[in-house]
């Protein structure tokens, strides 16, 4: 059976400058070899007007709107794959991306407190598997507060969804990495791509 495959995209960078982009290119490529009856739908944030609005008091009571929750959560609800791509800015996900959770976290539609344990909630998207690629310009573990990677895996996990091993391809702004095109980097993560890719 074919499944849908929404990709994310929470990058500010140039498509040819970006790392995260490349990442997810030869991860998608890989993923079409072995499942070609795939349907990969796109979604660039850059170009999704809901993720460059950010909840205010301003806007609170309308925030949560059809347009720029419902459909996005319905969409994760249509389709049973979902690839999330984001570098890391200013030791977090991309603004982007976090107005893009903002808008799809709403309690009683992607999770429930109803019915769950003490201090716990119900995830209401069981159905998803996700795939989180992510790109740091700091070596791994240079800022103990900050990792995005495990901040995007734990709330997909909230939600209930399924989270593969996430691939971070770290120090994209150290030498000698920094002097790699975006291709180039991924050149070395070649090998870990292709595994990963055989458990999605």
């Amino acid at each position: 059976m074919a499944n849908k495959v929404l990709v994310i995209y929470g990058t500010v960078s140039p498509n040819k400058k970006s790392y995260s982009k490349a990442l997810a290119a030869r991860f998608i490529k890989y993923y079409q070899v072995d499942n070609p009856k795939d349907e990969i739908i796109h979604l660039d944030l850059n170009e999704a007007p809901m993720a460059v609005k950010t909840i205010t008091r301003d806007n609170f009571g309308t925030f949560f709107n059809t347009e720029d929750a419902d459909f996005y959560i319905n969409q994760l609800k249509e389709v049973q794959k979902v690839i999330v791509v984001c570098p890391m800015n200013n030791f977090n996900v991309s603004g982007l991306m976090k107005n893009y959770l903002d808008h799809v976290l709403v309690a009683d539609k992607t999770f429930s407190y109803k019915y769950s344990k003490k201090w716990g909630a119900i995830g209401l998207l069981p159905h998803l598997k996700v795939q989180i690629l992510t790109t740091q310009g700091a070596l791994f573990g240079w800022y103990s507060w900050g990792n995005h990677t495990e901040y995007l895996k734990g709330t997909w996990e909230f939600v209930g969804a399924s989270v593969n091993q996430p691939i971070l391809v770290a120090g994209t702004k150290v030498a000698p990495t920094s002097f790699l095109t975006p291709d180039e980097l991924i050149d070395q993560y070649d090998e870990e791509i292709q595994k990963v890719v055989k458990t999605f």
